[in-house]
């Protein structure tokens, strides 16, 4: 194979393994929403209901088909865009997702805006003053972080700043289009700050060490020795190699969010696809919860494809 198109191999290869990995895990979604407890049509119809009553619900759903059978037709309508419709609300899955994604993409976007360049700047500090007061007291702090769960953070963020401060409120707004701009920020500092935090010191601790790892290179210790100045070594001669691994370390510490803000909807009580996922989980409702864990899957797997791709692009011996 051609150098030049070695590279590109590479990111198509990724590509397949993507698209492979999420076909996996579509599989496991499915299944794994078929061992939920109870049946749909009891719990739709109520214990007052006829067994002919829910035969007939079940025949009209679906349900009385072979899994594989029930798979391959959720599979191809949701490859087409058909996301079905909900058991519990009787409408259309895209339709009642639709207002919850926006809310949760918001809400990622502001904590993206925010965790990233903080961490990336505090990674790279500590990294060039390696073994100084400040690297310590920045590694302690994300030790510890990151050694808390995500609903400790978020409560104790309630507990600081909505009890003892009372400077925000304990639970997000829902009508957050229709406020003032100061109101607007009250109602999403609390998650926002609770899923910084989280990500940022995931982060931080990743930049350092990738940052670390091609300071000790020898072509920067030899720039070392030449007389560069220790900002000069980092930003110019070991931050533009390290790019990969950085992308590496924010597209990880970013795939927290897929987890962290499930947990932090339902505490905050924020109206997004994670707190809608959560209640779909109470009234058993299938096919949304099918749809919600799949846009959470393809937003992990769709971060560390990218992260991947830059790392692979990035990498002067595979342009080569």
């Amino acid at each position: 194979m051609a150098p030049s198109l070695l590279p590109w191999f590479y990111v198509v290869q990724r590509f397949a393994l993507a698209l492979l990995t999420l076909f996996i895990i579509s599989l496991t979604v499915f299944f794994a929403c078929q061992l939920l407890p109870g049946d749909v049509a009891e719990i739709l119809l109520g214990q007052a209901a006829t067994p002919e009553a829910v035969a007939g619900l079940r025949t009209a759903m679906g349900l009385d088909e072979p899994a594989i059978q029930q798979y391959v037709n959720w599979l191809t309508g949701f490859l087409q865009g058909d996301l079905g419709t909900s058991y519990a609300n009787r409408i259309e899955i895209s339709e009642l997702i639709g207002g919850r994604l926006v809310n949760s993409l918001k809400l990622a976007g502001v904590t993206t805006m925010i965790s990233v360049p903080v961490a990336l700047t505090l990674g790279i500090l500590a990294a060039m003053y390696r073994g100084s007061a400040l690297d310590r007291v920045i590694s302690i702090f994300t030790i510890s972080i990151i050694s808390v769960p995500e609903f400790m953070l978020a409560t104790f963020a309630v507990l600081v700043f909505a009890v003892w401060l009372g400077w925000l409120p304990a639970l997000s707004l829902s009508s957050a289009e229709a406020q003032s701009w100061g109101e607007l920020l009250k109602a999403y500092a609390m998650p926002v700050i609770s899923l910084s935090i989280g990500v940022s010191a995931q982060m931080i601790r990743m930049t350092r060490a990738a940052v670390i790892e091609t300071i000790n290179t020898p072509y920067v210790e030899m720039a070392l020795l030449k007389g560069a100045s220790r900002s000069r070594m980092v930003l110019r001669h070991a931050l533009p190699n390290a790019i990969g691994p950085i992308a590496n370390a924010v597209a990880l510490s970013l795939s927290y969010l897929v987890g962290g803000v499930i947990i932090v909807e339902t505490i905050f009580n924020y109206p997004g696809v994670a707190k809608l996922m959560v209640d779909a989980v109470a009234t058993r409702d299938l096919p949304l919860i099918q749809s919600c864990a799949m846009i959470f899957c393809v937003s992990y797997l769709s971060l560390i494809t990218l992260a991947d791709i830059v790392a692979i692009l990035s990498n002067p011996r595979l342009r080569k």
